[in-house]
């Protein structure tokens, strides 16, 4: 090994590797069960979705490009009228991040903190009334929280950190599914929400072919999920089903082309330099496509998701909004 971006990757890796362990043998290990979570105490389960759409906002897609994470952030949001637009002063919001590994930052295998500290601060200054935020985390989720840096940002912030636990969840019928039947659902946070954000890295997925906004919700599932690994683009799609959301957002600033979804290496990572910004989660994917390399046709997800009436695979159709970021 030589020269110092092999030493670095050899850093990140191996501290990727003993934090997790870590985090595994000692930190908030009860918060996570492999197997599904026991029903609420009275039997309650959860009734179907309402849409978290904000009025009148609908098939609206913006891309910034350059700058830093929240300077691209709020460009794009600027292009579209404002986080105004869609969060309401007095509205309670749930962000839902990717947090699924006990991974440091560099590695954009997660959420990026400095995106999610933004976003809380858009928030707030759209006059939120309050800011959750979650994921049901692969690995220990105060770990994956805490390794990410999406704890310290949470908190920096002053919005609230929703861990899992099995009281949180209730059990979730998709009207018309196939897969989502009968399944526990992290409720507590739907619940508690006036309006959703989906907040997310761009980045390779081995199975499903990439990780953006519908892949997302994944996060949102309890119990034995892994069953769904044998439909991955099915389970996608009645995730985006179940999930209309107010807004979703890919962090694109680096991408994560191959070893997705957990990386490891900065080698894996490309510097793309997009935040894309939408209120169609199909279109939303189509675009984030094509910094990974790809076309809407080789993700099925998407074609399906778009043929179910979910979205637009085309999102240039959307006539989006494009702009610098730097300087903004």
């Amino acid at each position: 090994m030589s020269g110092p971006s092999n030493r670095r990757e050899f850093l990140i890796r191996a501290g990727k590797t003993g934090l997790a362990l870590t985090g595994v043998g000692g930190l908030g290990l009860g918060l996570f069960s492999a197997g599904p979570p026991p029903a609420q105490p009275d039997g309650q389960t959860l009734p179907e979705l309402p849409s978290y759409a904000a009025a009148g906002t609908q098939g609206r897609l913006a891309v910034a490009r350059g700058g830093e994470r929240a300077q691209g952030l709020e460009a794009a949001l600027k292009a579209l009228g404002g986080m105004e637009q869609f969060v309401k002063s007095g509205e309670r919001v749930l962000i839902k991040v990717n947090a699924a590994f006990a991974s440091p930052p560099a590695v954009c295998a997660t959420t990026h903190p400095q995106i999610l500290a933004a976003l809380i601060d858009l928030c707030r200054r759209a006059g939120a009334k309050s800011i959750l935020v979650t994921d049901n985390p692969i690995q220990d989720p105060l770990s994956c929280f805490e390794l990410s840096g999406l704890a310290a940002a949470a908190r920096s912030g002053g919005a609230e950190l929703l861990l899992p636990r099995p009281e949180a969840f209730r059990r979730y019928t998709l009207p018309g599914g196939r897969l989502i039947v009968d399944w526990p659902v992290l409720a507590e946070p739907l619940l508690r929400a006036d309006r959703v954000i989906g907040l997310a890295p761009v980045k390779d997925h081995h199975r499903s072919g990439a990780s953006l906004s519908m892949k997302n919700w994944y996060g949102l599932l309890g119990g034995r999920r892994n069953i769904f690994h044998q439909d991955i683009h099915g389970i996608i799609v009645e995730l985006a089903a179940m999930l209309r959301p107010t807004l979703v957002i890919l962090d694109g600033v680096q991408s994560m082309l191959r070893n997705g979804p957990t990386g490891g290496s900065l080698s894996d990572l490309k510097d793309t330099g997009r935040i894309i910004v939408s209120t169609d989660q199909v279109a939303a994917d189509a675009c984030a496509a094509d910094l990974l390399g790809k076309t809407p046709a080789q993700l099925p997800f998407i074609a399906r998701a778009q043929a179910t009436g979910l979205g637009n695979a085309d999102w240039r159709a959307l006539g989006p909004q494009e702009v610098e970021a730097s300087g903004s």
